[in-house]
């Protein structure tokens, strides 16, 4: 079942590895089918040399398993419902990367201060609110897919396509699972600078033309990065 979308998800979980964007089984990947509404997520605590497409496993967005034979990453709900809130993802990221989980750590949004964020992040890259007990004690991964969505309260989550969970870490995602990863590469060498450049001028703010300026000329309607398709 959905055999092609799985060797996505693995590779694209592999590809965590490859950018240090985790060790030992931290993170995962995950990506949607639209069309029958399945969602194929990297299994729980497998170390990621010994994982194979095999392995991948299959949920509806109720969080059914309904294919493999391993249980799902524990943070499937969070996926689950940042799928069914933001109609046009198609894949899912969540590390632990340094830089960006010690802003989440922080309670900070990552500020939109140089070109390199707004290349890819039209806005602050948003951190959640404080989670409530209640959130915590009860459904507490879905609670996190629920913070996530409030932060995006009046915002495009595709123009900005990462968050900060609040004392936790980031969360990335795209219109597939590589376009996910892609995100999160991004996301973690953003909030490396944005850590020097606060460090070095607490004060900078960033001009707003230019945010505008390198944000549309890549995602654009008139875009003009690259090369034409």
């Amino acid at each position: 079942m959905l055999e092609e979308l799985k060797r996505e998800v693995l590779d694209a979980n592999l590809e965590l590895v490859r950018r240090n964007l985790v060790i030992l089984t931290w993170g995962n990947v995950s990506a949607i089918d639209r069309k029958t509404g399945l969602v194929v997520i990297k299994p729980s605590g497998v170390e990621y040399d010994n994982m194979t497409a095999d392995d991948m496993v299959v949920v509806d967005l109720d969080g059914n398993v309904v294919d493999g034979t391993l249980r799902p990453s524990s943070d499937t709900p969070t996926h689950l419902a940042i799928y069914r809130r933001f109609a046009d993802v198609g894949g899912v990221v969540h590390t632990h990367s340094t830089y960006a989980t010690a802003w989440a750590q922080a309670g900070r949004a990552i500020p939109n201060i140089g070109t390199t964020h707004a290349d890819t992040f039209y806005c602050d890259i948003p951190c959640t609110e404080e989670m409530t007990r209640e959130q915590i004690e009860s459904a507490y991964e879905a609670a996190t897919g629920d913070v996530i969505a409030d932060a995006f309260e009046g915002m495009n989550p595709m123009h900005t396509p990462a968050v900060l969970v609040k004392h936790h870490g980031p969360f990335t995602w795209g219109k597939s699972a590589h376009d996910a990863v892609h995100n999160a590469v991004i996301l973690e060498e953003v909030a490396r600078m944005a850590s020097i450049t606060v460090a070095l001028n607490p004060s900078v703010e960033m001009n707003p033309d230019l945010v505008e300026k390198h944000y549309e000329r890549k995602h654009g309607a008139n875009a003009y990065y690259g090369q034409k398709k």
